[in-house]
This record gives structure tokens, sequence and C-alpha cells, in this order.
């Protein structure tokens, strides 16, 4: 007979799930969803999901696919060979980087869930890794959710947020096996140049550090396309995620790759086949599509995007913020007046008081914490009721 006076255990986490938090958009959109649901009309310029739908062909591209009744199985884990070839395709021409389709290139399920793989593929628990402040908060919970240590180098503006070389070189990078950089950066809109990739090469090559430059932001509103994969002896030490969800208006349909030498690209597909089986074979079609569009779709997009991006200076300004008016990508960083105590208060006090949803710098690291970062997804109509809600909401402060 089972003995049924005694306590039941409770079942309990991996120590690992109490290193990282809910992310901040998870929780941040939940909020959101429950004021609209009360009857809030929120203006959300905090998150950078392209509103804009994606060329017609591609959408033409998913749908004849689909109909086809041989298009629903399981896919290579490699993905399609017209998609590897696409993408290679569309270095050659926008980056000047020749990738060998069959062995540099890997489909991935957008570049957030490659950021994962990369991390499991190189690093052991306790190795290090380095990790920009600001930057993308994934790339710290995924170390820590492997176990990394994780070594933050600062970003700041009088630097152009970019890396300081001389304070890397004073750390101790005994261990260290990636470095993540971001270029053209998120959340600050600092472009890439040849110099900055040059240097990176050179101090990964020295320290035996494999650099990786998430590179999703670089059509948006920049004018130069560059890779890191381009700097001569980067084909040894470096890896280039890039991604469709921002170029191409495809957020949702998770298509992304990464680039990297034959070696590489094998380690981390031995970890992606474990964790997922592939991509639907329609949206793959699709994203051949996207990939050979002309030029001319970039400027379309960009324009919209350039209309938006005055809104958004607007919005700063009515908010007391400065910025630097030479950034590009999705976003706008700004910096906060001395007069408000924390981003996180003046993002609150807006979301709270004039229902429009910006994101406060602090979620990007402590080097983000007197900045909020506009988003330039939302429409141009949306974009103007910001502008006159804040500006109603900063004159009743001015009048008090």
């Amino acid at each position: 007979m089972p003995n049924t006076n005694s306590t039941p255990k409770r079942p309990a986490p991996a120590r690992r799930i109490a290193t990282v938090e809910e992310y901040y958009f998870s929780r941040k959109l939940r909020e959101i969803a429950q004021l609209r649901a009360a009857g809030a009309d929120i203006v959300s310029l905090g998150i950078g999901g392209p509103d804009l739908p994606p060329a017609p062909e591609v959408i033409a591209a998913l749908t004849a696919d689909a109909a086809r009744p041989d298009a629903h199985g399981y896919q290579s884990y490699v993905g399609l060979p017209e998609l590897r070839a696409a993408f290679a395709d569309w270095y050659g021409r926008h980056y000047g980087v020749a990738l060998d389709p069959a062995t540099e290139i890997q489909p991935l399920i957008g570049s957030k869930e490659g950021i994962l793989h990369i991390t499991l593929a190189f690093v052991n628990p306790g190795d290090g890794v380095l990790v920009p402040n600001p930057g993308y908060p994934t790339y710290t919970s995924v170390s820590r959710l492997a176990e990394a240590r994780i070594i933050n180098y600062d970003l700041d503006e009088a630097h152009g947020w970019q890396p300081r070389f001389e304070q890397l070189e004073q750390m101790d990078l005994s261990g260290v096996k990636l470095m993540w950089v971001n270029y053209p950066n998120m959340p600050t809109g600092a472009p890439a140049s040849a110099e900055l990739f040059e240097r990176l090469v050179e101090f990964g090559h020295r320290h035996g550090i494999v650099i990786v430059n998430d590179n999703p932001y670089s059509f948006i509103l920049h004018s130069r396309q560059l890779s890191l994969l381009a700097t001569p002896g980067a084909a040894d030490i470096a890896i280039e995620m890039n991604s469709l969800s921002k170029s191409h208006n495809m957020p949702g349909w998770r298509i992304g790759m990464v680039a990297a030498n034959r070696d590489f690209i094998q380690w981390i597909l031995r970890v992606k086949s474990n964790i997922d089986s592939g991509q639907f074979r329609p949206m793959m079609k699709a994203a051949v599509e996207a990939l050979r569009l002309p030029d001319e779709w970039y400027t379309r997009v960009n324009a919209v995007y350039a209309r938006r991006r005055r809104i958004a200076e607007q919005i700063a300004t009515a908010l007391g913020c400065t910025f630097d008016p030479r950034q590009g990508g999705l976003f706008l960083w700004a910096r906060i007046p001395e007069r408000c105590p924390s981003a996180a208060e003046l993002a609150d006090r807006v979301l709270y008081d004039a229902n429009v949803f910006i994101t406060p710098g602090f979620i990007f690291g402590s080097r983000g914490e007197r900045h909020i970062r506009i988003s330039l997804c939302a429409t141009e109509e949306n974009m103007h009721e910001a502008l006159r809600r804040i500006q109603t909401l900063t004159l009743n402060n001015d009048n008090k």
C-alpha cells in the first residue's frame, strides 16, 4: 500500500531557469494587451516588427507552393538547395562576399534561434562570452542558459557605439570563446565600417575568439551594406547571421541564415539538427523570391521608413531627448533629458498618461539606462497620433 501520509515532492525547475527572466517584450506586450482589453487605445512604438507586407511576388510564391499536395512534409535540415543558392547570390550582389551555398550557408528558423545554436556549438559551461553593453538581450540570456561566463564590454556614444579595443585588451580574456557584435548596431543605430570589421578580425585571430556579427539591419536606412565576412582573414574566425525579418518585412516567417566556414557550419548543424526539423517548404520557396528582389524594393521600403523617422525625431524632441541624426535602422535611439529620473520612469509615464508604448533603454544593459528607443514600425498616422499625445502630455507638464 502506498504511504498516503507522506508529503508529496514538488517538481523543481533546472537551476538555469533562475539565471534568466521572461523576455521584457513578452511581459510588456501582455500588459499592453490587458490595457487594451480595458479600453485603452495604445499606440505601440516599442517592438521592431515591420508592419509592412512582403512583396506581392513573395506572397504569391508562398501561396502557389502551399497549394501543392507534396509541399507539406518534413524538409531537409540544411534547407532547400535553391534557398542556400539564393542567399549566396544575395551576399555576392549586396555584400561582395563569395559563399559556397553547399558548405558555408545554413538557413535558420530566425536569427534569434541561431544565437542559441551558435552558443551551444562553441561554448562549454564556464567559457567566456563577450557581450556588448548596450546590446540585444538574447546574447546575455542564451549565454546564461548555456552556463557561460558573461563578460560585458561597454559601448558609448563618445566612441561611436563601437568597442573600445584598448579596454578589451585590458580584460582577462582567458577562456573566452565568442564575441557578439551587431553592426549596423541595435539599439543605437550606429553604422558598420570596414575599419571596425578589420580590427575585430585581427582581435579575434590574436586571441582565438570567434567573432559573431548579427547583421539584420544593414538594408534599413543605411547607405552601404557591409559584411564582416568581406574582411580579409575573416573566414577562419568569423560568423555572420542575417535575416529577412527586417529587410523584407517577414518577421513572422522566421527566415534567417548563418554564414561561416565549412567547419563552423557543420558544428552549428550538429546542434540545429537536434533541435528543429527544418522550415516549411512554401516559405523557403517564397524566401528565394524575396532574395531576388531588385534594388527598387529596398528603395521603396526605405522611403517609408525615412518619413516615419522624421516623425520619430519630432517625438524624441517633444520628450526633451537628444539623438544622433546619422543613425540608421528600424529605431530612433535617443538620450533622455537630465530632469528625468530614468528611462523606465519616462517610458511608463508615456505609456500610462499618453497611451504610447516606447522602449526604455535599460533592457539593453546598464549603458542604455539613460536612453529610449522609438520603433519606426507603425503607420505614419499612428506615429502622428503618438506625437500629438506626447506634445499634449509635455505641454501639461510645462504648465505645472
